[in-house]
């Protein structure tokens, strides 16, 4: 499910500073088109140059910058920045004109993309990349931690108060928890890793989140810190602390089983892959949005439903033909198996499907193309 956010007013181009998304000129910049294949081939047929700025996901973070510096070793006229400010700036940014493109932990509701399609034409918006929400927690000599999805909001909402809860004692019998205080941290800004958390919490511990999901935190209970890696921070100066962030962040930090069915599932790149396989697309919001009602509440062995899908996002037309280009062919290769492995690599992500990026890669092609 998807929910309604705020939509930051419209900027007209002429206000921009930075020319380097779409208004409403209808040139034709098919003559620019790239092969799709990947940024080798990209490189090969169309001898790219130029620069384009995106901004949005933290999430994305690790990824974009093993991304960029693969595009670019393969394009090296090519200039591409990507500023990891969250996934609602990111879309407010790319929404304003400020942009080339996104990249967003939550699909562009209804309103956004009435708000962007002024500028655009048409939107483009594919899955990029997918990846376990990890809970994340700091417990000297506490290894393994198995948490039910409500015992887990509970903590994270600051119901639950000491580590030797009862509620977290019934679920790890064999873990000596200290009297420790639970400090749960979340994040100060609107981010699209919150809002998937919070639906997946919503979805299958209703009695325990009942606030209105959105990228928005609903309490003031614990710590705030911002963007992803300001929460793993957080988490990591304190002691019995718990937060929640991109599985690919968590580095020494400890990670949460997460209760799915009749078992304990951790963030692994392919149990977040599985729930995408049983989820479907969003009907009616354009040929090119390739958004997907995720399958929350699933129990299917060996899934891990706390995952977010992060998106990229783009235009099929462009006031600059060459910018057009240049987003097509970075699009194309963040989508192909060459750069799906780049950011498993980087940033542990789950790597789309050979029939996922079938469906997609019309929609690339169209980026820049109308």
């Amino acid at each position: 499910m998807r929910f309604p956010r705020k939509t930051t007013a419209l900027l007209s181009c002429a206000a921009l500073a930075i020319g380097v998304a779409a208004c409403g000129d209808d040139s034709d910049d098919s003559s620019a088109s790239t092969s799709s294949g990947g940024a080798s081939t990209a490189a090969a047929t169309a001898d790219l140059s130029g620069q384009i700025a995106g901004a949005g996901a933290s999430s994305q973070a690790a990824a974009a910058e093993a991304w960029i510096a693969g595009f670019q070793e393969a394009n090296s006229g090519v200039t591409v920045s990507y500023d990891p400010i969250g996934s609602g700036g990111g879309r407010e940014q790319f929404i304003a004109g400020g942009t080339a493109f996104a990249g967003t932990d939550s699909a562009l509701d209804a309103e956004e993309l009435r708000a962007a399609a002024r500028q655009c034409t048409n939107v483009v918006e594919v899955p990029v990349y997918i990846s376990p929400i990890a809970i994340i927690y700091n417990l000297p000599g506490v290894e393994e931690l198995r948490l039910s999805p409500a015992t887990a909001a509970a903590m994270l909402l600051g119901e639950i108060r000491n580590w030797n809860d009862p509620a977290i004692a019934r679920e790890n019998p064999d873990v000596e928890l200290p009297d420790t205080a639970v400090t749960p941290v979340h994040r100060s800004d609107e981010s699209g890793t919150t809002e998937n958390l919070a639906e997946y919490l919503s979805t299958v511990a209703p009695d325990v989140w009942r606030a209105e999901v959105s990228g928005d935190w609903p309490t003031r209970s614990g710590e705030s810190a911002d963007g992803t890696s300001g929460v793993v921070e957080a988490v990591s100066a304190g002691e019995g602390t718990i937060g929640y962030a991109d599985a690919s962040q968590a580095g020494d930090l400890g990670v949460a089983l997460l209760q799915v069915g009749e078992e304990f599932v951790g963030p692994t790149p392919e149990a977040a892959a599985a729930i995408l396989e049983e989820s479907r697309r969003v009907e009616g919001e354009g040929d090119y949005v390739f958004a997907y009602d995720l399958r929350r509440d699933t129990t299917a062995t060996g899934t891990y439903p706390a995952v977010l899908v992060s998106y990229g996002v783009a235009c099929t037309h462009y006031d600059d033909a060459n910018t057009g280009a240049i987003v097509r062919a970075y699009m194309s290769y963040l989508i192909s198996p060459e750069g799906q492995e780049t950011a498993a690599s980087a940033a542990g992500s789950a790597p789309l499907s050979d029939a996922l990026r079938t469906e997609l890669q019309p929609a690339v092609d169209a980026i820049g193309a109308r």
